[in-house]
C-alpha cells in the first residue's frame, strides 16, 4: 500500500536533499517570510489523507483514505518541489453534507409526491386510469331483474353518452327488448339501418346468444351480475306482487314459501318467471327444470358465453373489478343507487323460510355460488387486495363527492316527495321506489352530470331514444 502512496519523481527529489518533510515547509515558510519566495508555504497534513505529485501544475493521481477506503482521483498538482499537499479536511465534510441534503430532499420529494397524489384524486372530476390499455367500448350486459341491474344500466349508458357510442334500444314503444320472450334482432331499434354495428346492450332481454352475437361485435365484452337467490326473491315479490299469478293472493313471502306449489302454477311459466329461479330464466333457460347434470351443464354454458359475472351483494368491489377489467377510469362506475325500495317495504324472512328459498330457487342458488366463487377469484388475479381496497375506498369517497355536489338533503326521496317528474321512478307492485331531488342553482354542466347520475331507466331509455332517433315518436313513459 506504500508504494502505491509515492510518486518516484518526488521521492527521488526528497532523497537528493535529504530534507524531512517537517524541516522542508518550516524553511519554505521562513523564504515566504523574508520576501525570497513569493509562492505560499504547502498547507499542514491532515490526518489520514496523503497525496504526491510528479511536476508543478500538470494532473496527477491523489490518494486520499477515509472511513478505512482507499479513494484514488485526478488532481491538479502542488507546486514545484513541494513533495507532499493535503485535501482540505473541510471540503470533504461540506461535500458530505450536501449529499446528506440532497437525499433528504429527495426522500421529501417522494414523500409529498405520494401525499399529493392521493388528495389529487379525490378532487379531480375523474380518476384517470393509468393504464396504457384503451378502454373496452363493445359490451353487452345482461340486465337481470331485481340485483342491482338497473344502477348497472344507468353507468352503461352515461359511458354511452361520455363516448358517443351506439346503444341497442327497444324498438318503437317497447321498453325491453322482447322480455319474457327470447331475444330476436327485430326487437332493436334500428338493426337492419344500421347494419347490426352497435357497442352497447343492456336492455332487459331473454339471453338468446344466437341472435345477440348478430347486433354485437366479434370482440364483445360479455357479462351480467347476480344476487343472493334469498334477496332476490323478496325483492321479486314486493315489486312484481300484483303483476305474478303466484304472488297476487298471498299477504307475504313467508305465506308463500310455506307452500308455495299452492300458488305456482308451472303451466303459467311465462307470467310466473318472478316467482322461481328468475336469474336462470334471464340467462336463456328452464326455470322449472332440475338434475345435477342438466345444473353444471348450464354453469360451465353461461361460464364459456360470458367474461364476468358480477354479485350485488358486493357491489362496489364488483364495480372496481369491472373497471379493471374494461380499463376504464374510476369516475366511470360511481354510481348512485336506482330503483330502491324503502325499508318499510322490505320484508324479513324467518331463518326457516332463507332455507326454502334455496330449495325453491335450488337453479337460482347454485347458480350464485358457483358465480360467487369465480367472482373472487377474478378480483385476486385482476385486482388484488390491495388495489381493492385503495380503490373501493376512492369510489366511495368519490360517491359521497357527488352526493353532496348534487342531491338535496343528501338522501333519496319517496315518490311523493320528488318534485321532478323525469327523475321520479317508475312505480310497481307494493314496493315504494325511491328516486332524488336535485339542488337547485348549479352549473349547467353538473346539472347536466348530475341529472344523468339519478335519471330512472325508463325516462333515461326514452332520452336516448329521442336523441338518436328524432323522427320517430318519442316512447310513451308510464310511471305507475
Amino acid at each position: 500500500m506504500e508504494r502505491m502512496l509515492l510518486d518516484l519523481d518526488s521521492e527521488e527529489e526528497r532523497n537528493k536533499e535529504k530534507v524531512p518533510a517537517s524541516r522542508f515547509r518550516a524553511k519554505w515558510k521562513m523564504r515566504h517570510l523574508l520576501g525570497l519566495s513569493h509562492t505560499p508555504p504547502p498547507p499542514e497534513p491532515a490526518p489520514g489523507w496523503r497525496a504526491l505529485s510528479s511536476k508543478a501544475g500538470h494532473l496527477g493521481a491523489v490518494y486520499w483514505r477515509s472511513s478505512h477506503r482507499l479513494f484514488r482521483t485526478q488532481a491538479p498538482l502542488c507546486s514545484p518541489g513541494v513533495s507532499y499537499c493535503r485535501m482540505s479536511l473541510g471540503l470533504l465534510h461540506e461535500w458530505r453534507y450536501f449529499r446528506v441534503i440532497i437525499i433528504l430532499l429527495v426522500l421529501l420529494t417522494l414523500l409529498l409526491g405520494s401525499f399529493l397524489s392521493t388528495q389529487v384524486s379525490l378532487l379531480v372530476p375523474l380518476f384517470s386510469s393509468q393504464e396504457s390499455f384503451p378502454p373496452v367500448t363493445n359490451i353487452m350486459f345482461l340486465k337481470t331483474h331485481k340485483t342491482a341491474s338497473s344502477t348497472v344500466m344507468n353507468i352503461l349508458y352515461r359511458f354511452t353518452e361520455k363516448r358517443n357510442l351506439t346503444v341497442a334500444l327497444p324498438a318503437g314503444h317497447l321498453f325491453h327488448l322482447g322480455y319474457p320472450w327470447y331475444f330476436l334482432t327485430k326487437y332493436v331499434e334500428g338493426f337492419k339501418a344500421l347494419n347490426g354495428t352497435f357497442n352497447i346492450m343492456c336492455n332487459h332481454l331473454r339471453f338468446n346468444p344466437t341472435e345477440v352475437q348478430k347486433v354485437m361485435p366479434n370482440n364483445t365484452f360479455y357479462f351480467s351480475i347476480l344476487r343472493n337467490p334469498i334477496s332476490q326473491l323478496e325483492s321479486s315479490f314486493m315489486y312484481y306482487k300484483t303483476y305474478t299469478p303466484a304472488f297476487r293472493k298471498t299477504k307475504s313471502l313467508n305465506e308463500f314459501l310455506a307452500s308455495p306449489l299452492r300458488y305456482y302454477n308451472k303451466s303459467l311459466s311465462i307470467k310466473n318467471v318472478y316467482a322461481k329461479n328468475n336469474m336462470w330464466f334471464d340467462f336463456g333457460y328452464d326455470n322449472n327444470r332440475g338434475g345435477q347434470g342438466y345444473v353444471q351443464a348450464v354453469i360451465g354454458e353461461i361460464q364459456r358465453q360470458f367474461q364476468l359475472i358480477l354479485i350485488s351483494d358486493y357491489f362496489d368491489e364488483s364495480m372496481v373489478l369491472l373497471r379493471n377489467m374494461l380499463h376504464w377510469d374510476l369516475d366511470d362506475v360511481v354510481y348512485f343507487k336506482l330503483n330502491s325500495r324503502s325499508e318499510n317495504t322490505i320484508q324479513n324472512l324467518t331463518k326457516e323460510n332463507q332455507e326454502k328459498v334455496k330449495e325453491w330457487c335450488a337453479l337460482d342458488w347454485a347458480l350464485y355460488q358457483h358465480f360467487n366463487r369465480t367472482f373472487w377469484q377474478k378480483i385476486w388475479e385482476v385486482v388484488g387486495q390491495e388495489k381493492l381496497l385503495k380503490e373501493v375506498a376512492l369510489l366511495r369517497e368519490r360517491q359521497r363527492e357527488l352526493m353532496d355536489i348534487c342531491i338535496q338533503d343528501g338522501k333519496p326521496k319517496n315518490k311523493t316527495q320528488i318534485k321532478d317528474m323525469n327523475l321520479r321512478p317508475y312505480q310497481s307492485g307494493e314496493a315504494n321506489i325511491l328516486g332524488y331531488n336535485l339542488k337547485q342553482q348549479l352549473d349547467n354542466e353538473t346539472m347536466t352530470m348530475c341529472q344523468r347520475m339519478v335519471m330512472p331507466e325508463i325516462q333515461y331509455m326514452a332520452h336516448l331514444y329521442s336523441q338518436r332517433f328524432p323522427t320517430n315518436p318519442p316512447k310513451k313513459i308510464r310511471l305507475q
